[in-house]
């Protein structure tokens, strides 16, 4: 399944500003989220402006998903979920930031949970959680999402057409 190999600036502010909700953010959530930007090969000005965003606190705001794909959407929803989760459950101010890119994102209820049991399950393979394995990540979210869509494409092939009697 094809993903934008950068994301904007935006996603990364906004992961920052999940890790912000409670008031602070853990020095692995920093590190994290400027690792995933420069992994997204985002250039030296930008990287700038992110580093700004994790030494002080910002808001979600405004969130460009024109050219994000559902792949590109849930895994910036699952790695906020990670940051949120990275010092422990998630405070209601973390959840709620986290719900607030979720709904910015424009992902749905259901495969925000869905994202969250991969990322509980990806988290749970190091006991490292700085070093969150976000290829794996990825990864793993790809993969579902093209079972799921070959799924639905299976589903619709059997299911009579409107010439079929039923």
């Amino acid at each position: 399944m094809a993903t934008n190999p950068i994301l904007g600036l935006d996603v990364y502010v906004a992961l920052a500003a999940v890790g912000w909700a409670d008031g602070q953010l853990t020095r692995e959530a920093a590190d994290a989220i400027l690792r995933t930007a420069s992994e997204e090969g985002l250039d030296l000005n930008q990287l700038a402006r992110i580093e700004d965003a994790v030494k002080t606190p910002v808001d979600v705001g405004v969130v460009d998903r024109m050219n994000m794909s559902k792949s590109d959407r849930l895994y910036v929803y699952a790695v906020a979920s990670w940051i949120a989760a990275l010092d422990g459950p998630p405070s209601a101010a973390a959840q709620e930031a986290l719900d607030k890119l979720g709904t910015a994102l424009g992902v749905p209820e259901s495969p925000r949970h869905h994202a969250d049991e991969i990322m509980r399950g990806i988290a749970a393979q190091d006991s490292r959680p700085e070093r969150f394995d976000l290829t794996a990540l990825r990864r793993t979210l790809d993969d579902r999402l093209e079972t799921a869509r070959q799924v639905r494409l299976a589903q619709a092939a059997s299911e009579p057409g409107p010439e079929d009697p039923a």
